[in-house]
């Protein structure tokens, strides 16, 4: 029996090859993952809340794999420009993203135009970290508590500062949800990250910021910032004398600081849930679960299509907040 290539069977043959050798590939690809170094882009400077994350899951994916996971800081645009370059680039799983919930859920909403889809140009490998946020003032600032602090910001008739990770963060909105709600007027002052807000904080260059708890608690336990109350639905219990926004009166403000990580989209599924599972191994060791214990969050390690989900829900909600806040960057 001879083939005919140019007919109708002959290219369903053809066809039928192709993709027969690219589930060949995709298959080598995932089995042989990492083949060669990975980078790891965190879209926000050194020492912030991403990188708290980050770099303990990359040391613990280095060493259990044998190849390197190099973290790479390129910071700016409130974590466009690093997530813009995860999108560009090649979905083979040598590089990942893992951030802040921002660019992936608050910025295409609070910003005009943006170079990417989150949705459609980003593939959900694994939630990392939840945690709630912590209002937390100078101590010169002459309040202890939520009505105090609401009594002083009236007070100044427009003329007081906020400062925060960045546009678009939880850290941002949190602040507009929080101004929403109590029809009080402030300035934004956004920074590159969590690491100069704060640093401007200690300094009194600013008077005020939300921020998570993995970021802020050394400064609260050592008495250099003032925590007035937190954005979870319960006290966490690494500031147990700290109220909820609900115990305060305020119990419209409910928000969390999540970190996940992604990886470009067309990455093979197989890949990705190869990345997920070696991920999850890392979340479950004793230093990650450390991680855990010292922000206070809870192990949200999940499958890429649960994350997915929560993604798209977490889309919807924020949003709202931001439509409701009329909160704009450009």
């Amino acid at each position: 029996m001879r083939l005919f290539f140019g007919t109708a069977g002959g290219t369903a043959l053809k066809l039928a090859c192709a993709a027969a050798a690219s589930a060949i590939s995709f298959s080598a690809l995932a089995q042989n993952w990492p083949g060669s170094t990975v980078t790891v882009v965190v879209p926000w400077p050194p020492g912030g809340p991403s990188d708290i994350a980050a770099r303990p899951l990359a040391k613990g994916l280095t060493q259990g794999l044998g190849q390197s996971f190099v973290i790479d800081n390129r910071a700016g645009g409130g974590g466009n420009i690093g997530t813009a370059a995860v999108t560009r680039a090649k979905p083979d799983g040598t590089t990942l993203l893992i951030t802040s919930s921002a660019p992936i859920v608050i910025n295409p909403s609070l910003y005009k135009s943006m170079s990417f889809d989150p949705l459609k140009d980003l593939a959900p490998v694994t939630n990392l970290l939840r945690v709630p946020l912590v209002l937390v003032v100078h101590p010169s600032v002459p309040a202890n508590n939520l009505k105090e602090l609401m009594a002083h910001i009236q007070s100044k008739k427009g003329q007081f500062s906020y400062g925060s990770s960045g546009n678009g963060t939880p850290q941002h909105l949190t602040s507009e949800l929080f101004a929403s709600v109590t029809k009080l007027s402030m300035t934004h002052v956004p920074y590159k990250g969590s690491a100069p807000a704060i640093s401007d904080l200690l300094g009194g260059h600013i008077p005020m910021m939300f921020d998570s708890t993995i970021a802020i608690m050394p400064h609260i336990k050592s008495g250099k910032v003032k925590a007035i109350a937190i954005s979870g639905a319960k006290r966490s219990p690494l500031l147990p004398n700290v109220p909820t926004f609900a115990e305060a009166g305020q119990p419209q403000i409910e928000s969390y600081a999540w970190y996940g990580m992604f990886a470009p989209a067309k990455t093979p599924a197989n890949v990705v849930a190869k990345i997920n599972a070696e991920a999850i191994k890392v979340m479950k060791g004793p230093e990650f679960q450390k991680v855990l214990a010292d922000t206070g969050s809870d192990f949200v390690g999940d499958t890429p299509a649960n994350f997915g989900k929560f993604v798209q829900a977490e889309h919807a909600r924020w949003s709202k907040v931001v439509k409701d806040s009329g909160a704009t960057v450009d």
